[in-house]
């Protein structure tokens, strides 16, 4: 079925289901626990295909085993726009695709998020009603890639036992051997991060069930090096390069079905063998329904967002008694207070928890073995921590934050991009956001951040003004389900500008005035973050020259962009001039301003100093924008 869609397609990957056939094969008929009829129960194994590139393997499988969600005119339509069966696995709630895969590597962390939101809720509610494993199908295309070094490296220290990984050891990449660009024992490798490790034929039936056997009960996470031959089953094209990402082709294709004693026409499937099959998805949905009872209440308990708004509300009118300047990376600290122990909230950060004030004292530590707590310590993981935070997200209903610097979101872009495609609610909290960050130096100043992040579809980016604005923010984030936020916060103090009380939250709206310094307004300003009080200044500055001003905080472009033409009109078109004040790249604001607007930010690299001096030095200070204003105008 696998070569006959690829061959269909014109395009794919028929090497990896043809050497990995067998170990599947054993997997879902005598291990996995899975129900076809309810393909979203709480406590079924997760089967994660890293090696996105088989993926018809996976939908094969799916069809085979009785999942509504994929049908024999999908696979018929592989790789064609109207079909479930994507080139590579795409997440559909309820589907038994658990996770969007394709980059390599990307399902080893999220398989390490699976497992890791197992433990937790296991601990939470018990391994009578929770437990479960995660089996993860990777290739060496997967370990040679850095993030599967960095989510490994996690998952033994934890002691994720509940984690088991399929190696798919061909020994093939698309260039040709590996062994012209990797030497590595994987064995030792394995061994060094507390994995258990062994090495099977992976075309053997019995050393395959023994192996899968012995890792039920591992005391540690599990990898099981399955030797195989990629494309096996063709005379031509096994164990080739050949064989990995093109169609075989029709001749080769016959040749198989001749090796294979395979006397059928494309896409048939023997009544006999395919009742086979629906019987092993018959059994585990059987087993399934036995234990349903006890799962019914679990997705209830672990929601928690219930009290939220009025705890929110009282926080600020709380704050707003002794408004102060605070940096906002405070400001989410002080949010954080309030909201760690929502039973569903699970909070970490890349070793830089006091930086990004991730971490308060309602929090637990996550540590290994023991998972009571609802803290991970992620080590220098960035790219990792994301990847992992898309599995913990996409196993429950588990919402997952995450703190680095915002400079190194760019080691976090892939997964933040997947966490998008999958509609998943994972937080960002990127601290130092700006030069403001100052003596750091260039290496350590987001100039391009912010756009970069701000062009992905369907990721919300915050850039909160000040504390309200900050609590405003996370509210958002928390209640966005099918969205994952980035919230950017300063290392800097900033002033209060929301000073009177409101139930209204204002930074829904994506933009809106927060100063109007007269009724004969001439120019309009809009800025962000630490910003908006340089913005505010300026206008007051203006104002006492007689030139009149409206400013806009713009928290989030994203949400702005989906208001009514109405309300973009009244926020952008009320005056001829329109400026944007940002300490970033300036050409993302252009499609607000117009080419007749003014762009205040940074388009080069940053400097090394006390960040007020820096800020001069960019000329973004109140002199030099007054002065450009009045040019303008």
């Amino acid at each position: 079925m696998s070569i006959d869609a690829v061959q269909k397609a014109n395009s794919g990957h028929p090497g990896m289901p043809m050497g990995m056939a067998d170990v599947a094969t054993v997997l879902f008929k005598d291990f996995l626990k899975f129900n076809p009829k309810n393909p979203d129960w709480i406590n079924r194994d997760r089967f994660v295909l890293s090696a996105g590139h088989g993926s018809m393997l996976l939908y094969s499988l799916l069809y085979l085993t009785g999942y509504k969600s994929v049908s024999l005119d999908d696979i018929k339509k592989f790789r064609q726009i109207d079909s479930i069966c994507a080139g590579h696995p795409e997440f559909h709630p309820s589907s038994g695709i658990e996770t969007t895969t394709g980059p390599l590597g990307q399902g080893i962390s999220n398989a390490v998020g699976f497992a890791l939101a197992e433990e937790i809720l296991k601990k939470k509610f018990g391994k009578k009603i929770i437990n479960h494993k995660t089996y993860v199908l990777a290739g060496d295309g997967c370990l040679m890639e850095g993030i599967s070094h960095e989510a490994l490296s996690l998952a033994g220290h934890l002691k994720l036992k509940n984690l088991i990984l399929l190696f798919d050891n061909n020994s093939i990449s698309i260039d040709g051997p590996t062994n012209l660009a990797v030497s590595d024992n994987h064995e030792k490798r394995f061994k060094s991060y507390g994995w258990n490790y062994l090495k099977i034929d992976g075309h053997n039936y019995k050393e395959i069930s023994k192996a899968l056997k012995k890792a039920q009960n591992s005391s540690r996470p599990f990898a099981i090096s399955c030797k195989t031959t990629i494309g096996y089953g063709s005379p031509n094209k096994s164990g080739k390069a050949s064989s990995h990402g093109s169609p075989l082709g029709e001749d080769e294709i016959k040749l198989v079905r001749k090796k294979l004693k395979w006397n059928y026409e494309p896409f048939k499937i023997p009544d006999e063998l395919l009742n086979e099959w629906k019987k092993i998805g018959e059994k585990a949905s059987q087993e399934a329904k036995k234990h349903e009872v006890k799962y019914k209440k679990i997705l209830s308990k672990i929601k928690g967002l219930n009290s939220l708004k009025n705890l929110i509300e009282k926080t600020k009118n709380d704050y707003l008694k002794n408004s102060k300047p605070i940096a906002t990376r405070k400001s989410s600290e002080m949010f954080l207070n309030i909201v760690a122990k929502l039973p569903n909230l699970i909070g970490g950060s890349a070793d830089l928890a006091g930086s990004n004030n991730t971490k308060t004292k309602g929090h637990k530590i996550i540590k290994p073995g023991n998972f009571s707590g609802n803290y991970i310590h992620y080590g220098v993981r960035e790219h990792a921590m994301c990847g992992i935070m898309n599995g913990i997200a996409l196993h429950s209903n588990l919402i997952p934050y995450g703190g680095t610097f915002l400079i190194f979101s760019d080691y976090c872009k892939p997964s933040i991009r997947l966490a998008a495609m999958m509609k998943q609610r994972v937080i960002y909290v990127f601290t130092h956001d700006s030069i403001g960050l100052g003596e750091d130096g260039p290496t350590h100043q987001p100039i391009e951040q912010l756009t970069s992040l701000r062009s992905i579809p369907n990721l919300n980016v915050f850039r909160p003004s000040d504390t309200i604005e900050t609590f405003e923010c996370w509210q958002i984030a928390l209640e966005s389900k099918e969205t994952p936020s980035v919230i950017a916060l300063t290392r800097q103090g900033v002033n209060p500008l929301r000073l009177a009380s409101s139930s209204k939250n204002e930074s829904s709206f994506g933009a809106y005035e927060i100063l109007r310094t007269g009724e004969n307004i001439s120019v309009t300003i809009l800025a962000t973050g630490s910003e908006t009080s340089l913005a505010s200044e300026v206008g007051h500055k203006l104002a006492t020259d007689g030139i009149y001003s409206k400013i806009i905080s713009m928290p989030c472009h994203e949400l702005f962009d989906q208001q009514s033409v109405d309300y973009k009109n009244k926020i952008l078109k009320e005056t001829d001039l329109v400026v944007s004040i940002e300490a970033s790249e300036t050409n993302f604001w252009k499609k607000y301003t117009g080419t007749n607007g003014l762009n205040f930010g940074i388009n080069e690299f940053g400097k090394s100093a006390p960040y007020k001096e820096i800020y001069n030095y960019f000329e973004l200070n109140t002199e030099n924008i007054v002065k450009r204003i009045k040019e303008k105008l």
